[in-house]
């Protein structure tokens, strides 16, 4: 292994509720036993990996290495393609709650096993989806690499992330639903589809995967593949709670897909509208609320697997 740094590693130490903070000696040890060469930043609140990893792409690194879960790896891709023309891999080493991007990877979710993983030669092409909309006449732009959505889901991020700190890890995600089940009504939403199929529908939830997995391990999306140039476009219709109760676990498996009331489609652009407060979640962090565009970056960006 050369000398010189090859790699900025950059540690959310709130992720997974602060477990990252508590598992950073640890894999601090196991980075310096491996040989790996590098130099390390922490983030200090929210939006910070982006800045950090913009800073790092215009540097002389091989590869940035996130050390956090979602949100963290949402922020750093967002830094690394501000950057035009970077030739800077993505490493992960998780230590989130949700998991979901390195699940639909097949990077280990273990991060004693990811930090070996950095020294593999095998690189894939990940295409990254591009959110853009309009709130109050402004213009807003964000990359999101796994899966985005609005409506229930959306609502029932924002609910998990005001639970209290007792509900960790995955049943965070399962107390968010049934918590944001109380109140929610479904909603009236204009989907278009590659500019050309458009419909107004009352839904519970649209859902744009570039990835397999979603809210901590639900196999949302069975048939998404990352690098394929399309979403997966999943509309579940305008299902009612008992209903929804009942078909919950079988998101788990992926069988919710055969629901008489959820429709799979593929394609590449994607626009949602409503008259109704429209929220939307992107790799589990909300995004804001107003009408969405989403495209693909085909192969934008590369993954050490």
């Amino acid at each position: 292994m050369p000398n010189k740094v090859i790699a900025k590693v950059i540690v959310n130490p709130a992720a997974g509720c602060g477990a990252s903070a508590k598992h950073w000696p640890h894999i601090k040890r196991q980075l310096e036993k491996l040989g790996i060469k590098y130099d390390v930043v922490f983030t200090e609140r929210i939006g910070h990996a982006i800045e950090l990893a913009r800073e790092a792409a215009k540097g002389h690194y091989n590869y940035i290495v996130a050390v956090g879960g979602d949100g963290t790896i949402n922020e750093v891709v967002n830094g690394l393609l501000a950057v035009p023309g970077h030739n800077v891999a993505l490493g992960v080493v998780n230590t989130g709650t949700g998991s979901d991007f390195v699940r639909s990877l097949g990077i280990p979710r273990d991060p004693d096993r990811a930090c070996h993983h950095l020294l593999s030669d095998k690189r894939i092409k990940v295409d990254v989806g591009v959110i853009e909309w309009g709130i109050n006449g402004t213009a807003g732009r964000r990359y999101f690499v796994n899966a985005a959505g609005v409506g229930f889901d959306a609502e029932a991020t924002e609910t998990r992330r005001n639970l209290p700190r007792i509900f960790r890890g995955p049943v965070s995600y399962v107390v968010g639903v049934f918590k944001t089940l109380v109140a929610y009504r479904n909603k009236r939403i204009n989907i278009k589809l590659d500019e050309t199929d458009e419909r107004h529908k009352k839904v519970l939830s649209v859902i744009v995967a570039n990835g397999k997995y979603f809210g901590g391990g639900m196999k949302v999306a069975p048939a998404a593949e990352l690098g394929d140039q399309l979403f997966e476009v999943l509309t579940i219709g305008d299902i009612g709670k008992f209903e929804l109760v009942q078909a919950f676990p079988r998101v788990y498996k992926g069988t919710h897909i055969t629901h008489p009331k959820v429709k799979v489609e593929r394609a590449s652009k994607v626009d949602l509208s409503s008259i109704e407060r429209l929220l939307l979640q992107a790799d589990g962090e909300i995004i804001g609320e107003g009408a969405f565009r989403f495209s693909l970056l085909p192969g934008a960006l590369s993954v050490i697997v």
